[in-house]
């Protein structure tokens, strides 16, 4: 059971800004743990996301406004941490070569890719969140942020499994949680999804989560030569969006 507190502890802080009590988690020590127990906190910011939509259709607004307030609570609640990750990738691969790519990627000011990238992907998720609201209603939109973040949580650790690390320093490097933890995590997220949204709508999310996080991977081991902390930042990102995709197309 302390086992358990402590996983999803470290979850909570490797993935959010909530707070957690310091002799509830173990740091990067429990880097295993955080990425068995990422479904939980990915679900954890899924719902926050789901109480400002709901709360904000319930006030009356309109379902565009009321998803920009939803993505709004998911990026405090996350820190935009794989906003981050998304904008310094695509900024990355404006380098002619693997090794200005890199030091794009560590530069903290952002470029015209990563401001693009971080507009459409904002853009793109408020419209999701909107059409969901209107297709599904207020629960089970809330259901549907709920899955897409569980499921894209673990996928933030899968560079690590198939990518060696494009730099000896940094997270990136030293973030390796291994197959078993990734694994266990990828099933639990899978298996809040399905139950979340159903087989036909979770299927659907998994399919193009897992789709969107391998393109991330063949585009780093192409581009970069390997994962860095902002190649699984952008996993992730991607693979929530995808799932967001994905659970609208197949919504009844």
């Amino acid at each position: 059971m302390v086992a358990c507190r402590d996983a999803v502890a470290d979850a909570v802080r490797f993935f959010t800004r909530l707070p957690v009590p310091a002799g509830w988690t173990r740091g990067l020590d429990g880097l295993k743990g955080a990425a068995a127990a990422s479904p939980v906190a990915g679900a954890l910011v899924g719902l926050i996301a789901g109480a400002a939509l709901t709360l904000s259709l319930a006030a009356g607004l309109p379902p565009p406004p009321a998803a920009v307030f939803a993505a709004l609570a998911a990026t405090m609640v996350s820190g935009a941490l794989h906003l981050d990750g998304l904008a310094d990738v695509a900024d990355g691969l404006g380098g002619a070569t693997r090794e200005r790519r890199l030091e794009i990627m560590r530069d903290s000011r952002l470029g015209a890719f990563g401001g693009a990238a971080l507009a459409l992907a904002l853009m793109l998720r408020v419209t999701l969140v909107s059409a969901l609201a209107v297709r599904l209603g207020a629960a089970d939109a809330t259901l549907a942020l709920l899955a897409a973040a569980a499921l894209s949580r673990p996928l933030a650790f899968l560079p690590t499994l198939l990518l060696n690390p494009a730099r000896p320093d940094g997270l990136g490097a030293g973030a390796r949680p291994g197959a078993r933890a990734v694994g266990c995590g990828l099933a639990i997220g899978a298996a809040l999804a399905l139950a979340a949204t159903g087989p036909a709508m979770g299927v659907a999310a998994i399919a193009l989560a897992g789709a969107a996080a391998a393109g991330v991977i063949a585009t780093a081991r192409a581009k970069f030569g390997g994962h860095t902390g902002d190649v699984c930042g952008a996993a992730a990102e991607a693979a929530e969006l995808a799932a967001l995709t994905g659970l609208l197309a197949a919504a009844a």
